[in-house]
């Protein structure tokens, strides 16, 4: 008897489905399972589908440009997929689009891809970080506009500055080691120390005060979830060296904006370096006019060998768990209560 393969959908955008992944390695996954691309191109429209096209699906493929056609993976999108749905694997390492407690109570695991974006966002934040510095943004802005060096100030060498590091993990640590070639020294503050040290010079700062106190650049490593949603505000930019530079590769929304802008105004901040913002892609406008500062249109990991990694380390994830073997990156949440189960 011929056993049925289980379904996968590929929710990415209907224009263009998954994009940089090769036919013969986007196979790998056919082998094991049958692959239906998201053809939806409204919410309504996916909800429906859910009762008819969709039925049966076991494990999703979620692309952020999926959100063009059918929105946020929030409660109302979870609580309409079909009973069959077990997995859902995102394409990056933040997954703030997709409700993971809805998830879970429906007893539907959720993966990411940690580790696979790590060298590209840590490239994007040490670029960010010495051309806050430098300055390099309102010099590039001098010459394009015909006045060369005209009015430009002295700005900072990174050599023998503080790289305060708000959440050392694999983009942290890589951070480190670019800016550190630099002549940077790096702390960092977690939660907790990391055990065993890295494997390079860096302190463990217990208190956030201490390491914003200390920093002339601090940079912004950590997940947006219900703890870190807002959590830097006026606050901390008043605990802040005065002349610092801020680096935010993580989520714009961990960043309260108008507080941000307030330090930069009265000089606090010597400059800012982002590629995210709280309500992408709009940017507010008071930062797209001030030429101290360095903004990224959020392509932290918008290269074609990146996004290769990323594709692949999705369909590896979904093989495993459709093959019987599980998520291969379980979210944090959710491989907390898997290591210590109530």
């Amino acid at each position: 008897m011929t056993m049925t393969m289980p379904k996968v959908l590929i929710c990415a955008n209907p224009s263009f489905g998954v994009r940089w992944v090769k036919a013969e390695q986007k196979s790998k996954l056919g082998a094991v399972a049958q692959v239906l691309e998201l053809e939806s191109t409204t919410r309504d429209e996916f909800f429906k589908d859910c009762k008819g096209k969709y039925q049966g699906v076991v494990g999703i493929y979620h692309h952020n440009d999926s959100s063009a056609a059918v929105g946020k993976f929030n409660q109302e999108f979870i609580d309409a997929l079909p009973p069959s749905v077990k997995y859902i694997v995102h394409n990056g390492a933040g997954y703030d689009q997709i409700d993971v407690d809805a998830c879970t109570a429906r007893g539907i695991q959720v993966g990411h891809t940690p580790k696979a974006v790590d060298h590209a966002t840590a490239t994007t934040g040490s670029f960010l970080a010495i051309s806050a510095l430098r300055q390099f943004y309102r010099a590039e802005v001098n010459i394009r506009n015909g006045n060369w060096k005209s009015g430009l100030k002295p700005a900072y060498d990174p050599e023998d500055r503080v790289l305060g590091i708000i959440g050392m993990g694999g983009i942290g640590t890589i951070m480190a080691h670019q800016l550190m070639a630099f002549g940077m020294s790096v702390i960092y503050h977690n939660r907790r120390e990391i055990v065993p040290s890295p494997d390079f010079a860096c302190e463990y700062v217990p208190a956030l005060s201490d390491l914003l106190a200390r920093s002339d650049v601090v940079s912004l490593n950590l997940p947006l979830n219900e703890h870190t949603r807002g959590m830097f505000g006026a606050e901390q930019f008043a605990q802040m060296k005065d002349g610092a530079v801020l680096v935010n590769t993580a989520r714009g929304a961990v960043v309260d904006e108008p507080a941000m802008i307030a330090a930069l105004q009265s000089g606090k901040l010597a400059s800012v370096g982002l590629d995210v913002y709280p309500d992408e892609p709009r940017v507010n406008p008071t930062l797209l006019a001030m030429d101290n500062v360095t903004l990224l249109p959020h392509v932290g990991t918008e290269t074609s060998d990146t996004q290769r990694k990323m594709e692949l380390l999705v369909l590896d994830n979904l093989i495993s768990a459709v093959t019987g073997k599980g998520l291969i990156n379980l979210v944090p949440e959710q491989q907390r209560n898997h290591d210590h189960p109530a």
